[in-house]
């Protein structure tokens, strides 16, 4: 059976937590930084916090990103993902599925409650 150390998982989460200054939401899953930040974004909140990698269920490791209280629209339509970026060195760092879609005005806010990102331990 394969395994990796925790310190390996640890390596590539502590990037979010470290780096990560702004958690946008967009209209589709995007593929780089540029799809993220203007493409296709509809909001963003640069209010991001991000954990420390911890243990994850059922094996692996995971950072919890803090629940958004702050969170700006800029554009209206329909929010399906989230995406979070290095916007110092113009980097997308992690993209996933909101919870469900929200269609949503320009000017209004916008919040969302805690989650985790995880990498499960190998198969």
């Amino acid at each position: 059976m394969a395994t990796l150390a925790d310190r390996v998982f640890d390596s590539g989460l502590t990037v979010l937590d470290t780096e990560a200054n702004r958690i946008d939401i967009t209209s589709q899953e995007v593929t780089t930084y540029t799809e993220a930040v203007t493409t296709y974004t509809l909001g963003n909140s640069t209010s991001l916090s991000i954990g420390a990698p911890a243990d994850k269920s059922g094996g692996g490791r995971q950072v919890t990103v803090a629940a958004i209280s702050d969170g700006s629209i800029t554009s209206t339509g329909t929010a399906t993902h989230y995406s979070i970026v290095d916007t110092l060195n113009t980097r997308l760092l992690a993209t996933g599925s909101l919870s469900s879609s929200k269609a949503v005005t320009s000017g209004d806010s916008w919040a969302s409650a805690s989650f985790t990102i995880g990498i499960p331990d190998p198969a």
